[in-house]
């Protein structure tokens, strides 16, 4: 699976790096986080400007072998993934899920497949 996800307690911390690993990518099997932050630091995460608790807008926009994460309705991505570690033939579903001990709610889910 492909993974973007977020880690709001991180958005507002007062480390830079824990601020820098705010958001991320992961693909498993194979390229878990800490993985890819050990070979190719920095490439796969990436800063954002998230407050626990308070709702997130999120975007992803896929194609081909390219992955972009927009977050709270901004006109560039916060995160760009170019080279998807499961390739651009890749089929199967979409999940949103939190981690463990987290809260977290969802809301105007919408799915756009374009030509």
């Amino acid at each position: 699976m492909e993974v973007f996800y977020l880690r709001p307690t991180n958005g507002r911390a007062n480390d830079q790096l824990r601020r820098n690993h705010s958001s991320q990518y992961i693909s498993i099997p194979g390229y878990p986080w800490e993985k890819l932050r050990k070979e190719t630091p920095g490439e796969y995460e990436a800063y954002v400007d998230l407050v626990p608790a308070e709702w997130t807008g999120i975007k992803i926009v896929v194609k081909d072998e390219t992955a972009r994460l927009y977050v709270n309705d901004a006109s560039q991505p916060t995160l760009i993934v170019n080279h998807l570690k499961q390739g651009k033939d890749m089929r199967g579903s979409i999940g949103l899920w939190i981690g463990p001990g987290i809260l977290g709610h969802f809301t105007d889910i919408k799915v756009t497949k374009e030509d």
